[in-house]
């Protein structure tokens, strides 16, 4: 079989077989290349420019590793090292453009169920099966609902290949010293107990450092106030242009924004000049950044409420807090609420908050963010802490 090295900067050379090469040179995936990893980071860290493309590639070469520790240990057949790997690599496929902000935008609504379709249906779903793999399978491990817990865990959760590459990579390109990760460490010392994907205590430690560093990351990258400050710009310019440009799941970033600035319609007469403010890098200034003991109410409700102590238009107000959807890897959005420990044949379930250093942070969940027009910030500030001031 012929094989293709590509290097990457995180893992080396990353090795594809014929049928990943192929996927990855499928116009379908070669979109991903236009879509940033990191929608606004790049403000604030200029090389944050990698994209969907090489995050793919570096998730199906940790799924790649872990897949391999399993079958070593007997856990897991070995061919389920292929179909980990295809899984990691077609994971973000039908990701929208501008990455989760887009879900943020369209509802909540998930490029998961998309992705089964690009995966199944398209010229993806045709060149796995020329090479004799199940279409379905790799999108059922890709998204969560195979059959195999332990499979659907490699691609996505505490201890996922999705998780390790987005820190890793992220910590690279913004510069900013935080992910720390050893993930050889990680993935070699990965199990199968209980049907589950568990982790030799052994390891503990690493799993630990892979926490903090998350942590860490979204407090200097993930939530900094420029970065979302961007993402709420362009978030409003998307709402405000969703019912006139239609679908643009399948498009890519620039495309949008170039929609949106040579449109003539006076409907998307505020999304142009948003649009033109994120580019220019004009952007909206932090009125207010407060913890809570519990998740603020909903953005729009605080919007309309502050809009109207301050006497302001709406618009000019942007609400921002760490239950945004967009935010995809905030602490305190955790589905999984225990690690499996591994101690030979035997393991233990423990709750993530009875690891010390998961406990350590847990308080760092709520935060509200009042943002603001240059033209009305005071009046802005002091609604925003009038508001504020009754959530506490």
């Amino acid at each position: 079989m012929a094989y293709t090295d590509i290097m990457d900067p995180i893992h080396g050379f990353i090795r594809l077989d014929e049928c990943e090469r192929e996927v990855a040179d499928s116009g379908t995936f070669q979109r991903l290349r236009r879509i940033r990893q990191l929608s606004g980071a790049h403000f604030v860290y200029p090389a944050a420019q990698h994209t969907r493309f090489e995050h793919s590639l570096g998730v199906m070469h940790i799924a790649g590793l872990a897949g391999s520790a399993l079958a070593a240990s007997g856990d897991v057949p070995a061919g389920a090292t292929r179909v980990l790997r295809l899984a990691g690599l077609l994971h973000d496929v039908a990701h929208g453009p501008f990455s989760h902000l887009f879900e943020e935008v369209e509802g909540g609504a998930s490029h998961e169920e998309a992705g089964r379709q690009v995966i199944t249906r398209s010229e993806i779903g045709e060149i796995l099966s020329r090479h004799g793999v199940a279409a379905r399978q790799v999108a059922d491990v890709a998204f969560g609902r195979s059959g195999k817990g332990h499979l659907n865990e490699v691609i996505s959760g505490a201890l996922s290949a999705d998780m390790m590459d987005y820190l890793l990579r992220d910590g690279y390109f913004t510069g900013a010293e935080h992910a720390r990760i050893d993930h050889r460490r990680i993935t070699g010392s990965l199990r199968v107990r209980r049907g589950r994907l568990a982790l030799e205590r052994s390891a503990l430690r690493s799993f630990e450092s892979m926490v903090i560093s998350r942590y860490q990351m979204f407090r200097a990258v993930y939530f900094h106030k420029t970065v979302r400050a961007a993402n709420v710009v362009l978030a409003d310019a998307l709402r405000d242009a969703a019912q006139e440009l239609g679908p643009l799941g399948r498009s890519t970033d620039e495309y949008v924004l170039s929609m949106i600035e040579s449109s003539d319609s006076p409907s998307l007469a505020r999304a142009r000049r948003l649009v033109a403010s994120y580019q220019a890098r004009r952007l909206p200034k932090c009125v207010l950044d407060v913890a809570l003991r519990k998740e603020p109410p909903g953005a729009a409700r605080l919007r309309s409420r502050i809009a109207g102590e301050a006497g302001v238009d709406e618009g000019s107000v942007f609400v921002d807090s760490t239950a945004t959807p967009s935010i995809s890897l905030a602490p305190s959005k955790d589905v999984q609420r225990t690690l499996l420990l591994s101690s030979g044949r035997s393991a233990e379930e423990v709750p993530l908050s009875e690891i010390p250093l998961v406990s350590a942070i847990a308080g760092y969940m709520n935060i509200l963010r009042v943002y603001s027009e240059p033209s009305c910030r005071k009046k802005v500030e002091i609604a925003a802490q009038g508001v504020a001031g009754g959530l506490r």
